[in-house]
């Protein structure tokens, strides 16, 4: 009977915020020890399936007793999550042959290669080339790099983002310059192991991919995790990686082609893949394999009078363990701020709110696993929830807090998807402060975080970064604070802790995490997506099945 009167509220085409909670204080002291911890070198980059790992769902299972929660998965605090470690071994360049003379390109300055084919050895072996533009197969929008051609058992290379990525506004056949998800590497890969591509190789650009060759190197050399699947990956193409601009461009020429020209042409409709007349593309790398079981972290707040409705906070604990060494030899990515912040930040809501006794609903505090190998910890979760999705009130997702210092605003990602905007509002309200939309939604960052694992499942999420307008300096010194980290410190060596950040910003925003998960599970509310939201059809279909079988 409860969830069929609940239900109500949540049909409903705005769900209004219950009043926001008075945020307690929040434990600076627990946010610097956990961030500082987890980013020590003692716990090699936190990378799944190493002895970093193990030290690192130890230290928070620890945390998270002490903080006052339950064990979240029927006495434990773990949640297995099955996982494989490839790392690439005598890779040999990636040479394309048969338009003048041979261009190999060599692992890591030049290329990066890998694969989602459970297989000790790969080898593709003079597989004609085919540019696809874009790679986007979508009906729905009349569009597809794919039609009158035929690339089984061939190699294609691929633009990184959608077509429309330099329009100037948001807005369009593929939303402007917002990236949808067609714009993602990870649907590149997909679409083209649909069509049965031997090989698919993204054209890297630093504006269009949102991060420099610098990024894709450390991100794609070394030992690499993959979620385990009983076919061992079969359908998958057998190479996949990605390949400098400057190489594509001698290719093309090489070919009789030039690259930027038929750039420009893939971002108009009716585009059609070109082949790269007479040229093969031939690369082979052994496998080293290893099966594993990874962890996520679940504890549980029960909830005081309606224990069976659950509110979500969640962080990622891994990072990229050992990686490309930086000039000083240093070879261990610590993400200091990708994640321990978010890490950090998460035992210190559970800290709060178990100080401040049980919500009437249940909160549950997921520290996943895999976030930087593709969300592989919180799709796990998502696809076997240990708490029903339907009946997942809404949650909330913490990833990189900003060290910039405090600011007027935060930025939200994905702002207008959802009626959490509003509740997102009454809590920056309590700080005289505002919600701004992300300036750089060309970068994708909605599908790069964990929230996107359980939105389109349908479950309500808000992610929102540190804002971009600091208190000392505007939004000049916030541009000029993050472009720092993108370029000096993301996913490299020197993410590192630092004795002398300032936690005043941290704190504040860590406040709103708390403000909101807890007005969250003092409410009878359903939030819900916007009308004509993609997931909103599927959050109506879940909650209505939830509803019925309470009946």
């Amino acid at each position: 009977m409860r969830l069929r009167t609940l239900a109500l509220p949540f049909l409903a085409l705005t769900a209004v915020p219950a009043a926001a909670q008075t945020a307690p204080p929040i434990s600076e002291a627990t946010l610097k020890d956990v961030t500082k911890e987890l980013s020590s070198d003692a716990y090699e980059g936190r990378a799944p399936g190493t002895a970093g790992e193990e030290k690192t769902v130890a230290y928070l299972a620890k945390r998270f007793a002490a903080a006052g929660l339950a064990p979240g998965n029927k006495g434990s605090w773990y949640q297995d999550v099955p996982l494989v470690e490839m790392t690439a071994k005598n890779v040999s360049p990636l040479t394309f042959s048969g338009a003048g003379a041979p261009i190999a390109l060599a692992y890591g300055p030049q290329m990066v290669i890998g694969t989602h084919r459970i297989q000790p050895h790969v080898a593709v072996k003079d597989s004609p080339v085919v540019f696809v533009g874009y790679g986007i197969t979508a009906p729905e929008k009349g569009w597809d790099d794919y039609a009158g051609i035929d690339v089984r058992g061939k190699t294609v290379l691929i633009l990184v983002n959608d077509p429309d990525w330099q329009q100037p506004d948001v807005g369009g056949l593929f939303n402007g310059r917002a990236m949808t998800y067609y714009g993602r590497w990870t649907y590149k890969y997909e679409e083209a192991a649909r069509h049965g591509a031997a090989a698919a190789i993204i054209v890297h650009q630093t504006a269009p991919a949102a991060y420099g060759w610098n990024v894709v190197q450390s991100s794609w050399t070394g030992a690499q995790q993959l979620a385990d699947s009983t076919d061992g990956g079969a359908g998958e193409s057998a190479a996949i990686g990605w390949i400098q601009h400057d190489a594509a461009q001698r290719l093309f020429a090489q070919a009789g082609q030039s690259f930027e020209t038929l750039a420009a042409a893939a971002k108009r409709k009716g585009f059609r893949a070109v082949a790269l007349k007479g040229v093969t593309a031939s690369v082979s790398f052994d496998n080293a394999i290893r099966k594993h079981m990874s962890r996520n972290v679940v504890g549980v707040l029960p909830g005081r009078t309606r224990p069976d409705n659950y509110v979500l906070y969640s962080a990622h604990w891994d990072h990229l363990g050992r990686c490309e060494a930086a000039p000083d030899g240093d070879d261990i990515c610590n993400g200091a701020i990708d994640n321990a912040t978010g890490t950090a930040a998460l035992v210190a809501l559970a800290e709060a709110n178990a100080k401040a006794g049980a919500p009437a609903r249940s909160q549950i505090f997921l520290a996943v696993t895999g976030e930087e190998s593709g969300l592989l910890g919180s799709e796990y979760y998502a696809a076997n929830p240990l708490y029903p999705l339907a009946r997942t009130v809404a949650g909330v997702n913490m990833d990189a807090l900003s060290m910039a210092g405090p600011a007027r605003n935060v930025v939200v990602i994905g702002k207008g998807k959802s009626d959490l905007d509003g509740w997102l509002d009454r809590a920056l309200a309590t700080q005289g402060r505002v919600a701004s939309a992300e300036p750089t939604p060309e970068k994708g960052f909605y599908y790069r975080s964990d929230h996107f694992s359980f939105a389109k499942r349908g479950v309500p999420m808000v992610y929102f970064e540190g804002g971009d307008d600091l208190v000392k300096g505007g939004r000049t010194a916030g541009k000029a604070a993050a472009e720092d980290y993108e370029a000096h410190r993301y996913h490299g060596p020197k993410d590192e802790y630092d004795p002398a950040w300032d936690w005043t910003g941290v704190a504040r925003d860590v406040q709103l995490y708390y403000t909101l998960g807890r007005s969250l599970a003092d409410s009878d509310v359903w939030p819900n997506w916007v009308a004509g939201d993609e997931f909103r059809a599927i959050r109506d279909k879940s909650r209505a099945a939830a509803a019925t079988s309470a009946k």
